[in-house]
């Protein structure tokens, strides 16, 4: 998934994103509510994990206005104040969830999972194709009942492909949902992270490419 985090505090906001990288996500990182609106206007995000208090714009106004542009991004509102009034206020305001400092990161990983879930159609709780098994909860592959280690972009670029059911994935479409915003478009990565898939998943080959569209797994 796409994932954007807005924290002001610099270790706190690395740790945040170091954990959901581990767990195959590209993560974009700001410090600002200005900057998170700049952002989200030309990103397409899964989950947006916002901490209230943040200073050029603050949380509040950040959420309300992706609410009101009909988004169908998540929100997971990060705050210090625990009171019940604080998160029924954060929620009336249209986020997702809410998520009071100091909190674990394993708990927060599966809250951006599960509100990633209901920003796109339902997957099933594990993907199937072609004789490939792919389980994300415990971020693991099968191909004919052989396991196959992947790296978090190669898994990453794999849960598209088996999502998109047979249809093409664009390498602009990979890009969106495997990498973070600093990624050159012009970047040859997607074409070697496909290269090493294909070695990785073995014969007979799995992924085609369509000549000028993109990629598949029929």
């Amino acid at each position: 998934m796409r994932v954007l985090v807005v924290e002001d505090e610099p270790l706190l906001a690395a740790a945040i994103a170091e954990w959901l990288r581990d767990e195959a996500h590209a993560v974009d990182v700001t410090g600002d509510g200005g900057a998170a609106l700049e952002r989200l206007s030309v990103n397409a995000y899964d989950v947006l994990v916002l901490d209230r208090d943040i200073p050029v714009v603050h949380g509040d106004e950040v959420c309300r206005q992706l609410v009101a542009s009909g988004s169908a991004t998540r929100v997971l509102m990060l705050t210090a104040a625990a009171a019940v009034t604080d998160r029924v206020e954060g929620l009336g305001l249209g986020a997702d969830d809410y998520l009071t400092k100091p909190f674990a990161f394993a708990e927060l990983a599966a809250r951006v999972l599960a509100l990633g879930r209901r920003s796109r159609p339902a997957d099933p709780p594990v993907l199937r194709r072609a004789g490939v098994t792919l389980d994300p909860a415990r971020h693991e592959v099968f191909r004919d009942g052989r396991y196959v280690p992947l790296s978090k972009k190669e898994f990453a670029v794999l849960v598209e492909l088996l999502r998109a059911d047979g249809a093409t994935v664009s390498a602009e479409q990979l890009l969106e949902k495997a990498w973070d915003e600093h990624v050159d478009p012009f970047t040859g990565a997607v074409r070697l992270t496909i290269l090493k898939l294909r070695r990785k998943l073995g014969e007979p080959g799995l992924v085609e490419t369509v000549t000028g569209v993109g990629y598949r797994i029929p």
